[in-house]
């Protein structure tokens, strides 16, 4: 697509190679680029330096501190930040509870939270999924009865990412009675992870680490002024939310990063015999995900167009979510099959002291395969791909 830009968007280019050589700390970068697990204190330093710069919240509206870029300035931005080695934004403050409260808050939600979010000074985490009701969210069994100006809520939600480190949580939570139908008694709650009450139980994910957790709500007190929009209205709320997140999911800027290194590794060989490229299968492999990933890449645009005049993505959201995690899997499984036996060795828990820069082709072989088991979660999160195929039949199909 480079071929395409404008003279301003080759200039736009320039100017975001520059601030990334400049202002991206070199132990992030390589932490990014070697694929290992980022603190809380990395994410929050560069999202505080985006921030300064003026490009945190890229698809913010401009009267609240967004970017108003095109959406192909912001393609330029994604892609240009995946292929320097600069960690993704944590989403779930700034990509996902964000836009319900610029959209659907009050004006005093949007001077409480949004400022503190912006300039990455608070933690967010999601509580939408429970132990019985992933998929089918609107089965959602977690409690909030109204005590006066409160209201109490009982429960669990699970899959909960990096709520060891959240500040707060925003909620899907009943606050109808037995009597009324699953989506019109669910409401949007804004909860404070130090209200007495909010316990945390950690989960280990495939390749190691704790990435999620359970939490644990036993009669935790929640002030009404925390609720967005009206009570029982929360499902209008997060479907609009879940298309932010499904456009995110789709990380296609950081699927070409990916490719990109798959074909340098794919090439490299110590002794000048065939490489992997080389052989047929595995060519036709990599074009045919390299086809369908540039496909992708021009949905993507036209959604990010939509977001920039102020609109929530539409259905196209679940198309970007299938094939965007799709596309993921695939290119970790090429990676997979160029590192094969050399990520063998090592378990995931023996890695982050071993880093020493003395064995970057083992280390990317080893992370390949990490990547791979951490990733095959991403087809099930934010509504599992069969869930997405329901929607498009229903909403862009008419079936």
């Amino acid at each position: 697509m480079n071929n395409k830009y404008t003279p301003e968007e080759q200039a736009f280019r320039s100017e975001v190679r520059q601030f990334l050589k400049d202002k991206l700390p070199q132990d992030i970068q390589r932490k990014t680029l070697l694929g290992m697990h980022l603190e809380k204190e990395d994410c929050v330093r560069w999202q505080k330096i985006l921030h300064e710069q003026g490009w945190a919240a890229v698809n913010w509206p401009e009267e609240h501190g967004g970017t108003g870029w095109t959406a192909t300035q912001k393609n330029i931005f994604e892609t240009e930040c995946a292929l320097a080695g600069a960690p993704e934004v944590v989403p779930f403050g700034m990509k996902m509870v964000a836009p319900v409260i610029f959209t659907f808050g009050s004006k005093e939600q949007q001077q409480r939270f949004l400022p503190d979010i912006l300039a990455s000074n608070v933690w967010w985490c999601q509580g939408y999924s429970e132990p019985n009701a992933g998929s089918d969210l609107a089965s959602l069994k977690t409690t909030a009865h109204r005590d006066g100006d409160h209201y109490v809520v009982n429960g669990t939600k699970t899959w909960t990412t990096l709520a060891q480190h959240a500040d707060w949580i925003f909620c899907l939570v009943r606050t109808g009675g037995p009597q009324e139908k699953n989506q019109t008694a669910i409401s949007f709650l804004l909860i404070d992870m130090q209200t007495p009450g909010i316990s945390l139980s950690p989960i280990l994910t495939l390749d190691g680490y704790r990435e999620v957790n359970e939490v644990h709500f036993d009669n935790v007190r929640v002030p009404v002024e925390n609720r967005i929009g009206e009570e029982g209205k929360g499902w209008t709320y997060a479907k609009v939310l879940l298309t932010h997140e499904r456009t995110n999911i789709a990380r296609v800027a950081q699927s070409r990063c990916q490719l990109q290194r798959a074909r340098e590794l794919a090439s490299e060989t110590p002794d000048g015999s065939a490489t992997l490229l080389d052989n047929p299968i595995f060519a036709h492999k990599f074009a045919e995900i390299e086809i369908e990933l540039l496909a992708l890449e021009y949905t993507e645009l036209r959604t990010l167009d939509a977001i920039r005049t102020g609109q929530a993505p539409g259905p196209e959201s679940s198309i970007l979510k299938i094939k965007g995690t799709e596309l993921a899997q695939a290119i970790d499984e090429l990676h997979a099959e160029i590192a094969a036996y050399g990520g063998l060795p090592y378990a995931p828990w023996q890695l982050e002291d071993d880093f020493d820069g003395a064995r970057v082709g083992t280390d990317s072989a080893i992370n390949s395969w990490l990547r791979y088991f951490n990733n095959r979660k991403s087809s099930i999160y934010g509504g599992s791909n069969e869930i997405q195929k329901n929607i498009i039949c229903k909403a862009v199909l008419g079936l």
